[in-house]
């Protein structure tokens, strides 16, 4: 298995998705930005080397969202999803095809990555009870 940490970045009531590159592995679907925990670090590092890496930002990060366990037929992930907002720097496409900020109820219109959709579905529950 896999570890893989993610940011759920905020800006107001919109969060960050990211497009993959469509060289890789489910290319073109959209994700929340993050990757893979190397040797030695421990989740947050790892999350804020990827923003940096991916981003071109410094990310304050918060308590975990949520955690998913999701088998593709290639790899087994362990995903944990921080809650987390840009501290500094200018948002930068440096891996992905695209990057946007949406709303919770804007996200039927995307396609995202299988490993997410547990995720997606308790955004969505939890902004119909904010605007309820």
């Amino acid at each position: 298995m896999v570890e893989v940490v993610a940011a759920l970045l905020w800006e107001g009531d919109k969060f960050l998705i990211c497009q993959r590159p469509a060289h890789k592995a489910r290319g073109l679907l959209w994700e929340f930005a993050g990757g893979k925990v190397e040797v030695g670090e421990t989740r947050e590092q790892a999350l804020i080397r990827e923003c940096r890496e991916e981003l071109g930002v410094t990310v304050s990060l918060g308590h975990v969202f949520m955690e998913v366990v999701h088998e593709y037929a290639d790899i087994t992930v362990h995903l944990v999803l921080f809650n987390g907002t840009v501290q500094s720097g200018v948002l930068q496409r440096l891996e992905h095809e695209a990057l946007c900020w949406i709303h919770p109820q804007d996200i039927p219109q995307y396609e995202f990555c299988p490993a997410d959709e547990a995720i997606l579905k308790r955004l969505q529950e939890e902004f119909k009870t904010t605007q309820a």
